[in-house]
């Protein structure tokens, strides 16, 4: 798919990945409209980029439908999806003095994570069916899981579960779509330098790096974006997941 004048949408875009997405996707002459909670920030990289901001909670129904009208509105029926709203909570399923995982924060994980990515695709899909075909497609949708989904590491019972999540239904969606010529993707990053990770001293950073079989280093968004590159361009690749991750698998802790 070629990405010249055509409408995008990046969720999570105000930051890491989704920011470095959202920049290739209007280097390659896309209308892109980032959609995060950060106003601040959303505001300044759609400035940046030529694009515009809406602020949207993924995880709630009329926020997601709002802004979908909003980026409509600005740059018509959007084509091209990419999934990178997320939160990351480190918590043991048991901790200190025996106290459970907080209910609250694995429902709210999965509500962001997994509900979230499905409630922006369901919304997206439904408007992109409605466009005319190019060059045999109408749209692609690209999410975003971990390796944590995979190999998930202590205190990442609530995370993983969410990116498993995605994972699974990367398939059966794309088998859903593909009546409709959209096609669906999912990439599992490793370690990326995201804004989480440049709050560590560099030192934290370096050791986090060298787990990384090679290269031994942490991810860059711009690698992140450059799959995404990838997976637009290649119409063959539909209904699967990706990991990029330097070939690590992660260890307990």
């Amino acid at each position: 798919m070629d990405m010249k004048d055509l409408a995008a949408i990046v969720t999570g875009g105000a930051s890491g990945l989704g920011k470095a997405t959202a920049a290739m996707l209007a280097a390659n002459g896309a209308k892109v409209a980032i959609f995060d909670l950060n106003e601040e920030a959303g505001r300044a990289v759609a400035a940046e980029i030529g694009g515009s901001f809406v602020s949207v909670n993924v995880a709630d129904d009329a926020s997601v439908a709002a802004g979908l009208n909003a980026a409509e509105a600005a740059h018509g029926v959007a084509r091209i999806l990419v999934n990178c709203a997320g939160i990351a909570p480190a918590i043991k399923t048991v901790g200190k003095e025996n106290v459970p995982h907080p209910l609250d924060i694995y429902r709210k994980t999965i509500e962001i994570n997994l509900i979230g990515t499905f409630n922006v695709i369901s919304k997206f899909a439904a408007r992109a069916v409605t466009v005319a075909e190019i060059d045999g497609e109408r749209g692609v949708i690209v999410n975003t899981a971990s390796v944590a989904a995979y190999d998930g590491q202590i205190g990442q019972a609530a995370y993983s579960a969410s990116k498993g999540g995605v994972v699974g239904m990367t398939l059966p969606i794309a088998r859903d779509l593909a009546q409709h010529k959209i096609r669906v993707m999912t990439i599992a990053p490793g370690i990326f330098l995201t804004p989480m990770l440049e709050s560590l001293p560099q030192n934290a950073q370096d050791s986090l790096g060298v787990m990384v079989p090679h290269p031994s280093r942490l991810g860059k968004p711009a690698e992140y974006a450059q799959l995404v590159e990838s997976i637009l361009r290649n119409p063959m690749l539909n209904g699967e997941v990706i990991r990029l991750d330097g070939a690590i698998r992660m260890a307990p802790r």
